[in-house]
């Protein structure tokens, strides 16, 4: 009997056995039309975990019995792609499927793009993240990138119960599901870990039993593992990770870094979360702070692991060793609810562009006072819409940058903003 998870167990071998995604893969729809006429372009699979993206690079390789090779951006490299390439040089219609490809680097998606342009290989490319982000554009605009939207609670629902119907392993036992609540919200949708937690429950159980919510969660918080980055642990940590920095304590960001790291997160979005908190947290207080984090986020993408651990910990102890301001934050947040309040006002006539002779005679521009021929390249003048005159969205914060900034301000604007 076979001992493979049952996740693999259940996997579909056809278009009409998968579950969900029928705006790809129903009855004339494109990647199924694709694939029925054998006209499969490079394509980039995109959408959250355990929704079929492999399983549909697997059904399209079975059905249209071409080699199939697949690579994992996790431990492969430069070197396992060109292996494949040169392979695929003596055969016909070669697919390459590379699981998670948002974490091979520049160098890594550039040594595809030659394959790909001249037809060596039909790339699918499966990702959790944006690829507009994360696939370079060479390589993007030679894919065509289908989303595949989340399983819901109907179809995650009918995955359980086919498993306990047709599965040879769970046909053994007298199983029945009562509730199915705690084993969908455990899984956050991800079809995989939904049948390998019902496998996990079913042999917590043995040869028979019912499956009810209490049950799931009481087998779940003994046996699920500590650190899961797709899971509800995935935010709650990165929080933890987060206000430890911003309440400047450098133990607890690198303790909390260190718990990402040990369980694996993808180095990238650490990195972006630190740049995000540069902003975010220390803003003007401390400009350096978002230099260091954009230079981070360019070497672990270009590094990876496991040496990206001792940079992001540089980063991670800087920013909490930092002077704090969240003012920008506040000041973008009043100035979009300005806008909300306000649409689309006007813009001053005085500080209206006018390039063209018509637009002059209208008064666009005029009155408009240069500040660079001023003392002090400053003078008076209203920038605002008449309904926002002297609204100071922007506060400095009480930090030594800041208080500078507050000066300068004071001094030229007065009294108008109330710094």
């Amino acid at each position: 009997m076979s001992t493979a998870p049952l996740a693999e167990r259940m996997r579909p071998n056809s278009l009409e056995e998968l579950t969900g995604q029928q705006h790809l893969t129903g009855k004339g729809s494109i990647l199924r039309t694709a694939i029925e006429q054998g006209k499969l372009p490079s394509l980039i699979l995109w959408g959250p975990p355990g929704v079929g993206k492999t399983t549909i690079a697997n059904i399209i390789a079975h059905t249209l019995k071409v080699p199939f090779y697949t690579l994992s951006a996790i431990s492969s490299g430069v070197k396992e792609v060109r292996e494949v390439i040169e392979a695929a040089k003596t055969q016909t219609g070669v697919i390459l499927f590379i699981d998670e490809i948002h974490r091979f680097n520049k160098g890594q998606q550039d040594a595809l793009l030659g394959a790909v342009e001249k037809g060596i290989i039909t790339l699918i490319g499966a990702t959790t993240e944006n690829p507009s982000f994360e696939v370079n554009s060479a390589l993007l605009s030679r894919c065509q990138v289908y989303v595949l939207k989340p399983l819901g609670k109907p179809e995650l629902t009918g995955l359980l119960n086919d498993a306990l119907k047709k599965d040879k392993v769970l046909l053994q036992k007298n199983i029945v599901l009562k509730e199915t609540d705690a084993l969908i919200t455990i899984s956050g949708g991800d079809a995989r870990k939904l049948l390998n937690l019902l496998e996990l429950v079913t042999d917590t159980l043995g040869k028979k039993g019912e499956i009810t919510d209490n049950m799931v969660m009481e087998i779940a918080q003994q046996r699920i593992a500590l650190y899961d980055k797709k899971g509800e642990q995935h935010y709650d940590i990165i929080s933890a990770f987060i206000k430890s920095m911003r309440g400047s304590d450098p133990n607890g960001a690198v303790y909390w870094l260190a718990r990402m790291i040990e369980g694996g997160e993808d180095v990238k979005f650490i990195a972006r979360r630190m740049l995000i908190f540069a902003s975010e947290d220390i803003g003007n207080a401390n400009p350096n702070a978002l230099l260091l984090a954009n230079a981070t986020f360019e070497a672990v993408n270009k590094i990876g692991y496991p040496e990206s651990q001792l940079i992001l910990s540089q980063c991670a102890i800087y920013l909490a060793g930092s002077a704090k301001s969240n003012t920008s934050t506040v000041a973008i947040g009043a100035a979009l609810d300005a806008v909300k309040r306000g649409g689309d006002l006007p813009v001053p006539l005085h500080i209206r562009n006018a390039p063209t002779k018509l637009m002059k005679e209208m008064n666009y521009g005029k009155g408009y006072k240069y500040a660079h021929q001023f003392d002090e390249n400053f003078t008076l003048q209203e920038y605002l819409p008449d309904q926002f005159k002297g609204t100071a969205f922007y506060t400095p914060g009480k930090n030594a940058r800041e208080e500078e900034m507050r000066k300068f301000l004071k001094e030229r604007w007065k009294e108008k903003y109330g710094y």
